[in-house]
């Protein structure tokens, strides 16, 4: 084998490895997340859906097309989760807010998604190791999804 063929191997590895933690985060986010009656689009939307903002907003924190949040949001909406307020400065956008059933449904969104960790066999530590890796993987990507993934901080005392 050559360099190059060393270095591909390499790449198509580290690919396929991603893949995989990908392929398993997402079916235990939609094991988990069926336990409230949810899919992973309207569990982005209620653990994204920190406060008042417009749709536009919310769709950048989902990382994906204004376009889509609606269907979720109409979803959320149709479930009494999520309204749609008059925007306060701005008469052509409406504000999206969590109702009383909405924020209930998020805080034991957020209880469930921190029962056990999504990345299995690795320390804490290693979790937040990996987690500044993809961030930092992720916006140097010239890509128009990683405009939507924003850096987060890691938490200081909560377990994942």
């Amino acid at each position: 084998m050559t360099m190059l063929d060393v270095q591909a191997a390499a790449q198509w590895e580290l690919g396929k490895l991603v893949h995989e933690l990908d392929m398993q985060n997402n079916a235990r986010m939609r094991e988990r997340v069926a336990k409230l009656g949810l899919t992973p689009a309207h569990a982005s939307a209620l653990c994204e859906l920190t406060g008042p903002m417009t749709m536009r907003e919310l769709a950048g924190l989902m990382a994906c097309e204004p376009s889509n949040a609606t269907v979720v949001i109409d979803k959320l909406e149709a479930m009494r989760l999520i309204e749609r307020r008059p925007h306060p400065t701005d008469r052509r956008a409406k504000q999206l807010t969590l109702t009383p059933e909405g924020a209930q449904r998020r805080a034991d969104l957020l209880e469930l998604l921190n029962e056990e960790p999504f990345v299995t066999g690795l320390t804490r530590q290693e979790q937040d190791i990996l987690r500044d890796l993809l961030q930092r993987a992720i916006s140097r990507a010239e890509s128009p999804r990683a405009e939507g993934v924003r850096k987060q901080t890691a938490p200081t005392s909560t377990t994942h």
